[in-house]
This record gives C-alpha cells, sequence and structure tokens, in this order.
C-alpha cells in the first residue's frame, strides 16, 4: 500500500505509546483514523489533544473481546465507509513464566496479546477482502519474537510475541492473492505506558521511567512503520542495537542442522515446491 491519502487505518492501543506514534503518522499521511483503546483515560487524553478534527474517532474496546471488535469496526465502517489499514498493536505486559503455577495472569495476556491479534485478524481481515481495493495489516510481536528474553516473568509476553510472527507468516501468504500486504513488526525499547502499566508503588515507577532513558521515540517508530508498509516489508525491524544478536541467533540455527546428512530427492523435491509457491506468493503485486 503505497497511497495512504483518504485511506482508512484501525488502530488499536492507538491510545498511547506505539499506537499513538502510529496515529500521528497516519494522520501525516492524509489518512482517516480509528482510534481503539481499552483505556478511557488515555482516549480522553488523545481526543482532547486531537479535538476538531473530523479525520479520526475515538473508540473504547477490549481487544479479546470479539464482540467489541466487532462493533468498534462497524463503527469504523460507519464513520469512514472502509478499513484499509488494520494495526494490531494493543498489548500488556507480564503474564508470568511458563514454569509458574498462576494461571490467571498467564490467561489474560494471551487473551489481549494473542487472541487480541486473533480477533483484529479474523473480524477486519474478511473487511478489507470484500472491498478488493487492497490494504495492509501490521502486527505488531516484539524484538521478544525473535531473540531470548531473559528477564523475570516476561515467558508468556514472550511465547505470544513468537506466535504473533508465525501468524504474521501465514497470513501474508493466505493475503497476497488479494493484493493485501503483511508487515509484521520487532520493536525494540519504544516509549510508551507498558513498561509502567501495573506499577503502584512510586519507587517502581521511577525504576520503569529509568528504564526508558534513551528508549526510541514513538513517533520515530512510526515514521519506520510507514516505510515499511509502503515497501511490503516482511519485517519491520526498528532497533538496529539488536543485529549482531540476530546474526548470532541465526548463526547458531544454521550450524544446528546435521552435517554429514544426505538428504533423499523426495524430500528436496517436495521442500523446492514449497518454496515455489512461497515465491509466487511473494511476487504477487500489492494494490495501491
Amino acid at each position: 500500500m503505497k497511497n495512504f491519502k483518504d485511506k482508512v487505518a484501525f488502530v488499536t492501543g492507538g491510545a498511547s505509546g506505539i499506537g499513538l506514534g502510529l496515529v500521528h503518522n497516519f494522520l501525516r499521511q492524509g489518512m482517516k483514523v480509528a482510534v481503539v483503546d481499552f483505556n478511557p483515560e488515555h482516549l480522553e487524553e488523545v481526543r482532547h489533544e486531537l479535538h476538531g478534527r473530523r479525520d479520526v474517532i475515538f473508540l473504547q474496546a477490549d481487544v479479546g473481546d470479539r464482540d467489541q471488535v466487532r462493533q468498534a469496526a462497524q463503527e469504523t465502517l460507519k464513520s469512514f465507509g472502509r478499513i484499509h489499514l488494520l494495526c494490531n498493536n494493543a498489548g500488556i505486559g507480564g503474564g508470568g513464566n511458563v514454569e509458574d503455577e498462576d494461571f490467571e495472569g498467564w490467561d489474560k495476556a494471551m487473551r489481549v496479546n494473542l487472541g487480541g491479534v486473533v480477533n483484529g485478524v479474523k473480524i477486519i481481515a474478511p473487511i478489507i477482502i470484500r472491498q478488493a481495493e487492497g490494504g495492509h495489516i501490521v502486527n505488531t510481536a516484539s524484538m521478544a519474537g525473535i531473540a531470548p528474553l531473559p528477564l523475570p516473568g516476561l515467558g508468556c509476553y514472550q511465547t505470544c510475541k513468537f506466535a504473533v510472527r508465525g501468524l504474521s507468516e501465514s497470513l501474508r501468504l493466505s493475503l497476497a492473492p488479494h493484493g493485501i500486504g503483511v508487515s509484521c513488526l520487532f520493536p525494540g525499547g519504544t516509549r510508551s505506558r507498558i513498561v509502567a502499566g501495573g506499577k503502584k508503588d512510586r519507587e517502581s515507577l521511577e525504576r520503569a521511567e529509568s528504564m526508558m532513558v534513551g528508549w526510541m521515540d514513538p513517533l520515530e517508530l512510526g515514521a519506520r512503520v510507514v516505510a515499511g508498509i509502503r515497501d511490503n516489508a516482511r519485517y519491520i525491524l526498528t532497533h538496529s542495537e539488536f543485529r549482531d544478536e540476530v546474526r548470532a541467533l541465526a548463526d547458531l540455527m544454521l550450524e544446528a542442522f546435521p552435517k554429514d546428512q544426505v538428504v533423499p530427492p523426495e524430500r528436496v523435491a517436495f521442500e523446492n515446491y514449497r518454496r515455489g509457491i512461497i515465491a509466487e506468493r511473494e511476487a504477487l503485486p500489492i494494490k495501491d
């Protein structure tokens, strides 16, 4: 999707952090934007900031609730008539580790960080397909969806982000025949409220704020997403400090393959067939 002017974006988690950075960048491109967020206070702040504009609407919705996502989609269609760009960006931190006994935090994080992406895709992708005008979907994963994340309590978060990556890979191939692009966004440290979310005491809040010193401005990240959409980038990687780590991970994976194995020609033929389908899908034109 190279032409943004007068097209419609649906951005979840759009009232703060990365989502708000996306909203501002899309508005600068001449888009109409549905700002979708769970937090009414954040929505009210952005409503006040963008007061008087007729190219933006504000919708409260829990992305983990399918009925609420459907309602937000219908409100967007009622206001703007179309949806061309879906940004599944809403997310929460925490969730605990895999070995924790707690299920409540795990289920809550899974419901939003993975279930919210699934709901957005399955409800809005069919709308974009039916319009037959092309479009694009951006799913926000994280560098945690590529690189190991040894920080305590984030096993669930990393599980979700790896799953979003896999979902995006499959979705890209499925939507290519419709002229619809798909990108998976892998941000690193970006100033947002997700880090301080749930922090009650002042000491924890100050520690969270000190972590974000030097982190990327959401407006800069949003501009890089716009460029990625224009290029129909499979991956949108915004933080180059991870380059060496990703290269090392790729080398580790390559080294793990058997070195003394003779692959039967039937297996080679099947994999060549699979790769051929992928190449054909990747070569399909994206509608502007």
